[in-house]
């Protein structure tokens, strides 16, 4: 009988996989194994220090959604040596994507922004950089200089969105409207055909049902993205989402929710868009709720199936074609 991946319709795959794993972007891209290495460089938010507000949003964690990092007091270099010997003995010959990932990695003076990448651009075995920020944080020297680095690595930006309904973004507390990140990417877009550029949503934010992730989806797809990451809400400890999570003004997405959900939205998004994730991770020590997502190989194995029981791939529902392989 043939595997899932034997009769695996989608062509930019080479497992069960219906969608465009970034593992499988990277290995094509680049001939090996890259594994994408987290650093705090030390930022901070416009959300947080009075620039736009205070607190962030109500969802983010003290270390801006940098948990996974090491301690921003190490240097870009001891940061990635950190990371890169953890992951070494498993696959000894890879390359390295470093990620730019606590808080807003381009909120800074260009002088320390540039010290920074290209330190990490230093260390050996590094193919490219790829950058969390806000579309609201992308000064004009920053932009020229992004785009004279796509000119010498494989550079990604990644904006971080969630949703595109402004009432649920004042609702979360995210500072900066549709409105406004639609003009961040096309500054990018305009800046530089070489940058690559990725979206986060984020599914089960408080006051979205269904149908409003959905059209979440349809109106990221119409930008034709480099990269999507698909997120689930986490309740995280001592969060402004923790006291309401416990308050009882809001639930969380069940496994089935979630997964159905993920798995419509990548029926929407072009087949060419590399996908980030499928979920999201959370420290087991801090994590209140969904507590079924500490499984994470569970919840992709979940999303998976689901696909191959519904016959369905990446982009079946958005009207383009994949390339020409």
């Amino acid at each position: 009988m043939p595997t899932q991946a034997q009769t695996n319709p989608f062509p930019y795959s080479d497992s069960n996989k219906r969608y465009y794993a970034y593992d499988y972007f990277l290995r094509t891209k680049f001939g090996v194994k890259c594994a994408k290495l987290p650093i705090d460089g030390g930022f901070s938010c416009p959300n947080r220090d009075g620039t736009v507000g205070t607190g962030g949003c109500i969802y983010c964690s003290a270390r801006g959604s940098g948990d996974f990092c090491a301690d921003r007091a190490m240097s870009v270099t001891e940061q990635l040596s950190e990371a890169y010997a953890k992951i070494s003995t498993k696959w000894p010959d890879s390359r390295c994507i470093a990620y730019f990932q606590a808080f807003t990695n381009t909120y800074a003076p260009l002088d320390v922004l540039r010290t920074k990448y290209e330190e990490a651009l230093r260390f050996p075995g590094v193919v490219g950089l790829s950058i969390a920020t806000r579309a609201d944080c992308l000064a004009d020297d920053v932009v020229d200089y992004l785009a004279e680095l796509a000119e010498r690595t494989f550079l990604t930006v990644e904006l971080g969105l969630q949703t595109v309904h402004d009432d649920t973004a004042a609702r979360i507390h995210r500072g900066h409207t549709y409105a406004d990140f639609l003009r961040g990417y096309e500054k990018l877009r305009r800046a530089s055909g070489k940058i690559a550029i990725g979206v986060h949503l984020i599914n089960g934010l408080p006051g979205e049902n269904r149908e409003r992730m959905l059209d979440t989806a349809r109106m990221v797809a119409e930008l034709r993205p480099d990269q999507v990451k698909l997120h689930l809400l986490h309740v995280i400890e001592g969060t402004r989402l923790c006291e309401l999570y416990r308050m009882g003004t809001f639930s969380c997405l069940t496994l089935e929710e979630y997964a159905d959900i993920v798995v419509r939205q990548l029926e929407l998004l072009p087949p060419q868009t590399v996908i980030g994730r499928i979920t999201g991770d959370g420290m087991a020590e801090s994590l209140v709720a969904p507590l079924w997502s500490r499984k994470k190989l569970v919840v992709m194995n979940t999303i998976d199936r689901l696909m191959y029981e519904r016959n369905t791939y990446q982009g079946r529902l958005s009207g383009i074609k994949p390339d020409l392989l």
